[in-house]
């Protein structure tokens, strides 16, 4: 692979992603923020046709410090560094985009999956509002590089995670947090709910904590959606196991709640969504931790 993809990872994204542990794990959940990294490589904007406000639309604006806070409830907080643009850990390892590289495929490679159709694999080919990323697009060796040094790490770390805290409580709880533009694509009228629930349609987690989440937040004032139109991605979908006692609910945040969606900063209205999220989280942990009790003194 060239040698300046390389350096750029080395030099620019190492570490790829950051872990926010508590002093003492107190609560069997797990946080994750994989779309909110925004050190872009030097290498991706000297390949990307966009400039670099351009590339950032498809990021989670500020997702991580939202979540901040649940550190110092007692729960863990992996951040990714990177950004989607460059890399996406919310899909498969080899979803590849074949129109993106041009050339033939490793046999491994999933090539056919919705979202690399829509030119969002694992290598995305779009920016999310539909915009061509590259001029000069990465070759296989380059692609597998940033799958090797970036995403393989990071699934390591949040499966080491859920795995440790599984053994500890003897359940895992992964909250995949998201943000989401305010209006779809060609939307003509109305604007999403403020919040999405992702559970894959009550097949990644116990019905009951996204209830407990929808009811929390909605007390808050907020309106909550289950499912549609995110029902939670590849993260959701390979974690969220219930019979083996790991749940993965994701959660996708109207940007508008808190950010221009022209200038991509923090609006004064973030402070108050940041204090929502720490009332509601303070209040899952609570529920949940008395649900499973009286589901354990029931058995």
């Amino acid at each position: 692979m060239p040698l300046q993809e390389r350096a750029a990872i080395l030099s620019e994204l190492t570490p790829g992603h950051t872990i926010a542990e508590p002093g003492e794990q107190l609560v069997p959940f797990v946080f994750c923020s994989p779309h909110s990294g925004r050190v872009y490589p030097r290498v991706l904007q000297e390949a990307s046709r966009l400039s670099a406000h351009a590339l950032r639309k498809s990021e989670d604006c500020f997702v991580d410090e939202l979540f901040a806070c649940v550190p110092t409830l007692g729960a863990p907080l992996i951040s990714a560094l990177f950004p989607r643009a460059y890399i996406d850990v919310n899909r498969e390892p080899f979803e590849l985009d074949p129109v993106l590289f041009g050339t033939q495929l490793p046999s491994y490679a999933n090539s056919q999956s919705v979202r690399v159709s829509g030119g969002l694999g694992t290598i995305a080919r779009i920016v999310a509002d539909g915009e061509e990323i590259y001029h000069t697009p990465p070759t296989i060796p380059a692609a597998m590089e940033r799958i090797e040094r970036l995403y393989r790490p990071f699934h390591s770390d949040l499966a080491d995670l859920l795995e440790r805290t599984r053994a500890r409580f003897g359940q895992a709880v992964l909250i995949d947090c998201h943000s989401m533009p305010s209006a779809a694509m060609n939307q003509t009228s109305g604007g999403r709910p403020d919040i999405v629930l992702g559970d894959r349609f009550g097949s990644a987690c116990d019905p009951r904590l996204t209830r407990i989440v929808r009811d929390q937040l909605g007390r808050l004032g907020y309106h909550v959606q289950l499912n549609r139109p995110y029902a939670g991605g590849f993260i959701t979908e390979h974690y969220g196991r219930p019979n083996t006692g790991c749940h993965a609910l994701q959660i996708e945040l109207n940007r508008a709640l808190y950010v221009d969606e022209t200038t991509l900063q923090p609006t004064k209205r973030f402070v108050r969504l940041h204090a929502d999220l720490l009332t509601v989280i303070r209040r899952i942990f609570a529920e949940f931790a008395a649900d499973a009790e009286l589901r354990a003194a029931a058995e």
